[in-house]
């Protein structure tokens, strides 16, 4: 068998929504990669859960965090406007929820769909039956859930993070300082060290077909799953087949300079006990066989195999196209998953 498989054929949208497949997918991160990987896995499966970070503190989400004392709304928001659907009520309520608020005053830059999730968690009580409600609402294409029921701090070791002391290892706290490091991160923990999962993520990582970690931002929104003992053992012990998708490029700051083999080589270091089945990456992040050896090798380790397809924008812009996502997401999980029909 080759080390790697590059794929370059596509499949349409309307090809995959008529199989009759149902993979039963999980999918972590936050952020805009998670958005990403949901906006592509809607498209194949309606059986389709995200488990999100609750560490941001940046932004409207930072805010309501620091006066009402709830989970940072932000990245749970992103991931149910990826599940709404294409037809008008879908994308309405997308924009809707994604609006944010122009002022002089408090509402500035408060995004809408914030509100309406935390409004509902005062109200209901209960983390869970109130994003299932907002999705609910949207027409959401999947179940969006938190990884924790209480709200987490980043803290990352940080070599160079004062440029003046550029040898020196700080402590850098906080999601949105970590992601803007100008320094080389070397580790990430959260706050508190051994934070309770949410019963359903744990259930649903456990139940699954199939697994999905990444894109995103690795040291804020992909690693931290990984850190959350609960979910870390569900992952580790479930029978479900295991992805990760990389990112089309390093992200200024957290990951400044990272190759693709050197995403999954801290990736590892931060779960040891972890197994891949498949590494996904786009075929132009690693245009040549030099290029290639290291990262298959690296795949390797982790007990993967290597998968390479165009999953990015024709654009130019470091963004992944949903629909070449999905064709490559549906190749995989036909080409390595069971066989015959998903349970």
């Amino acid at each position: 068998m080759k080390p790697y498989r590059r794929r370059t054929s596509t499949l349409s949208v309307r090809t995959l929504r008529r199989r009759g497949a149902q993979p039963k997918v999980v999918a972590l991160g936050g952020g805009m990669g998670l958005s990403a990987s949901l906006a592509a896995l809607r498209r194949i499966t309606g059986d389709l859960t995200a488990v999100v970070t609750v560490a941001d503190d940046g932004g409207s989400s930072g805010r309501l965090r620091e006066e009402l004392g709830v989970l940072p709304p932000g990245d749970l928001r992103k991931a149910l406007a990826a599940l709404c659907g294409d037809d008008d009520w879908g994308q309405t309520w997308a924009r809707v929820i994604q609006h944010r608020f122009q002022s002089k005053g408090e509402l500035h830059e408060h995004a809408v769909g914030n509100l309406l999730i935390v409004a509902l968690w005062e109200q209901l009580g209960d983390h869970v039956l109130a994003l299932d409600l907002v999705g609910k609402l949207l027409g959401a294409h999947g179940r969006v859930l938190p990884m924790s029921a209480v709200p987490l701090e980043l803290q990352a070791l940080v070599k160079g993070h004062d440029p003046a002391r550029p040898e020196d290892v700080d402590t850098v706290r906080g999601q949105a300082t970590v992601a803007l490091t100008p320094g080389e991160v070397q580790s990430v923990h959260l706050v508190p060290h051994d934070p309770p999962a949410v019963p359903e993520a744990v259930a649903a990582v456990r139940d699954a077909d199939w697994v999905v970690l990444g894109p995103g931002s690795w040291f804020s929104s992909v690693i931290p799953h990984l850190l959350v003992p609960e979910l870390h053992d569900a992952l580790v012990e479930t029978k479900a087949r295991r992805v990760l998708s990389l990112n089309l490029a390093p992200q200024p700051g957290e990951t400044e300079g990272f190759s693709p083999q050197r995403h999954l080589e801290v990736l590892g270091r931060h779960a040891p006990k972890l197994a891949l089945d498949v590494v996904l990456a786009d075929e132009a992040a690693v245009p040549d066989v030099s290029a290639r050896e290291p990262l298959v090798d690296a795949a390797k380790r982790l007990g993967a195999a290597l998968e390479l397809a165009p999953v990015a924008r024709a654009d130019g812009a470091p963004k992944h196209d949903p629909e070449l996502l999905a064709a490559a997401y549906d190749r995989i999980f036909r080409m390595h998953g069971r066989i015959g029909p998903w349970r």
